[in-house]
């Protein structure tokens, strides 16, 4: 029997299932929908949203034919106090880097296996770059990721490359390769390459160290070069600025450390 087997909670699980698949559907579904997609039966999935519906998880739409879900679980993320504290304190040294260099950055942490976007600042211009917050982008084939990875003691890091799971358009490196970049990044104490998923763009990538000097979460910049009239900051220092913007984060978080012990 598989460790996940192991302790079922059967009635739990349809429940987890319904808002797993509703993340998927902005617009929502309907009863009939959702009962095709997870392949049981009308009334279980009748009587478990009908609970998500009243514990305020589903929303029911006007017309009562359509379940999405509400923000109630993104409530609830952003009231888990390590990732609340971070974020407030992140802020602020976020949008004056952005308007500082002129390049939108955000904010991620290790989740699950990949790297969850927890905070995220645009640039002050017209036009950038900028990923969706709360989105999850991956561990293997990101600056960000591969920051989070670098920074780790070996065993953490074992652990965190055994949970991935591969996402959407993922670009696989090789084993040597990804070694390399990871010893690189712990000799710079960063990360800085060309976007693998993106034409013109240039990641630079910092982790925010904890008091035992691993990253809890890592800044990035997609560097976008302007080629018009404009003369904005460089690349090195808009790499300098991110650095100073990430050591300012790591040395909060290492004097919140201190004063807990």
């Amino acid at each position: 029997m598989e460790e996940t087997d192991r302790y079922r909670a059967p009635a739990l699980d349809k429940g987890l299932d319904i808002l797993e698949l509703l993340a998927e559907y902005p617009d929502g579904l309907t009863r009939a929908e959702i009962v095709k997609a997870l392949g049981r039966g009308q009334s279980e999935i009748y009587r478990m949203l009908e609970r998500l519906v009243a514990r305020q998880y589903v929303m029911r739409s006007p017309g009562g034919d359509r379940h999405a879900l509400s923000l109630k679980l993104f409530a609830l993320a952003h009231r888990h106090p390590p990732v609340d504290r971070l974020v407030t304190q992140a802020l602020p040294l976020m949008d004056l880097y952005a308007r500082e260099a002129e390049q939108s950055c955000h904010l991620g942490m290790y989740d699950r296996g990949n790297v969850r976007i927890v905070a995220q600042v645009p640039g002050p211009g017209a036009w950038g770059l900028s990923i969706r917050q709360g989105a999850c982008v991956s561990l293997l084939d990101t600056g960000s990721g591969h920051v989070l990875l670098a920074c780790q003691g070996d065993e953490r890091r074992q652990q965190m490359l055994a949970e991935h799971s591969a996402t959407e358009g993922e670009v696989q490196l090789p084993r040597d390769e990804l070694e390399q970049t990871l010893v690189s990044i712990r000799q710079l104490g960063y990360k800085q390459r060309d976007s693998l998923q993106s034409f013109g763009v240039t990641d630079i990538s910092c982790p925010i160290l904890d008091p035992e000097g691993h990253a809890m979460a890592v800044l990035t910049s997609p560097y976008i070069r302007r080629i018009d009239r404009h003369v904005g900051p460089s690349l090195d220092e808009a790499r300098a600025l991110l650095i100073r913007t990430a050591q300012a984060l790591s040395v909060n978080q290492q004097a919140e450390g201190k004063d807990k012990a």
